[in-house]
């Protein structure tokens, strides 16, 4: 009888580890319907992606699926709905002869942007310049473009350029980047202390008050945080950081520290984490590239490429420039892919990592201030996020970790664009005679 008894437990030891087997699979597919449902639902805005000009050609675009992390196809399986591209241009000299060059190469992004929307794709793609041509355009069932410049320094000493920047579409600028601009002082002096205006110039001290006045976002991602400060202090309207981590999780010039975060939460504006690795943990980060840098220069020359580190890429000339960012993803791809299989390659930096920047800025500074980018195309991507493919993955850690769909919303847009209202609303009222 005991035996009999003994065989029972047993039996009802077994049923209940397979009912509770069940269970916890019903609750993981119950999860990830969850996610599937929100992502579908919410509007997804990524604040940061860059371009190369030559991907906006009748022949090779974005409506095919190409090399880079964002394209239209891409954006489509990941659920991906609106991209901001960004004209970009790299720090120069403080010269007439180096505005000059650096105005030409902004003037051709923009171009290649319009050209997208209004000639190549315009049944696919629109550009956006408010909060409503993002709702309407997304309700159209088209993607959305909008357009953010990295460095003012195009710009020359022309306060003029920001109204024209403005008319071709740009909604928020970035005083600097990597060098300090005649208008800002870069995070980069922080390696060597030296600073050209200790924060923002006379000249950038009024381009604040011009990009108030005509509805642009100030950009605080790349400049120092002296002027990150002073940008805080001068302007009457929100601010943003378009592609930046927390500091207190990974100590990176180009994130912010706590002072910062609080002084974003009360200015009213929006920090947009970013999937950029060494953003993100630096640990895992350089412990993953010092074991694939053989891996990835072995790959780069069986396809005949020129392969260079991130801190010569400063040195090399454009045209060097350019055919190492056209090689860089495909090289990257097959040597992560190499990784992969390997047994003792260390992890990546990947979406869990990402969203706990999310976790701690939103606990530190609440839910209304935190946001969502990548820098796509510019460096970013992450073991989850790689590109724009996998959009949904962020969505999903979202969900484990307990966001509800308004906080998912918030950040994954709705946040950005209140930040926008308001900034168009101020404005329009000191444009008022």
């Amino acid at each position: 009888m005991k035996h009999f008894i003994c065989f029972l437990s047993i039996l009802s030891f077994l049923s209940c580890g397979q009912t509770n087997k069940k269970v916890e699979e019903k609750t993981q597919e119950s999860i990830l319907e969850k996610a599937k449902r929100i992502h579908e639902k919410v509007i997804t805005i990524d604040t940061h992606n860059d371009i190369n000009v030559h991907n906006f050609t009748d022949s090779l675009n974005y409506t095919q699926r190409l090399e880079t992390q964002i394209n239209l196809p891409k954006m489509d399986e990941g659920g991906l709905d609106v991209t901001w591209l960004i004209v970009y241009t790299g720090q120069d000299t403080l010269t007439n002869e180096g505005y000059a060059k650096a105005e030409k190469n902004a003037i051709s992004k923009f171009e290649s942007i319009h050209r997208l929307c209004e000639e190549i794709a315009p049944e696919k793609i629109e550009l956006a310049l408010t909060s409503e041509d993002v709702k309407r355009i997304h309700d159209s069932g088209k993607k959305v473009a909008m357009i953010g410049v990295e460095n003012a320094y195009p710009m020359g000493n022309d306060l003029a350029n920001f109204k024209k920047y403005y008319d071709l579409g740009a909604r928020y600028i970035s005083l600097s980047h990597n060098g300090h601009s005649q208008f800002s002082d870069s995070n980069t002096g922080e390696k060597d202390s030296v600073w050209l205006h200790n924060g923002l110039s006379e000249l950038g001290q009024k381009a604040v008050k011009e990009m108030n006045r005509l509805g642009i976002m100030v950009d605080v991602s790349h400049p120092s945080k002296e002027a990150m400060k002073q940008m805080i202090a001068l302007s009457e309207a929100p601010i943003i950081a378009s592609h930046s981590s927390a500091r207190a999780l990974c100590d990176h010039s180009r994130n912010l520290d706590d002072e910062q975060l609080k002084l974003m939460k009360e200015n009213g504006g929006v920090v947009q984490t970013v999937a950029f690795s060494s953003y993100l943990n630096t640990e895992k980060d350089e412990a993953y590239n010092a074991y694939i840098k053989n891996i990835l220069e072995k790959v780069a020359d069986s396809m005949g490429v020129e392969w260079y580190r991130r801190d010569q890429f400063s040195s090399l000339t454009d045209s060097q420039k350019e055919v190492f960012m056209k090689n860089y993803p495909k090289v990257k791809k097959i040597a992560i892919s190499i990784a992969d299989k390997a047994p003792d390659a260390p992890a990546m930096v990947d979406v869990s990592d990402f969203v706990n920047h999310i976790d701690y800025m939103v606990n530190l500074i609440g839910i209304d201030h935190v946001g969502i980018s990548s820098d796509f195309d510019g460096g970013g991507g992450i073991k989850g996020w790689s590109d724009a493919s996998e959009t949904f993955n962020v969505t999903l850690e979202l969900v484990k970790r307990g966001y509800t769909e308004e906080e998912i919303a918030q950040l994954w847009g709705e946040n950005l664009l209140r930040v926008l209202d308001e900034v168009q609303a101020i404005a329009k009222n000191m444009q008022k005679p």
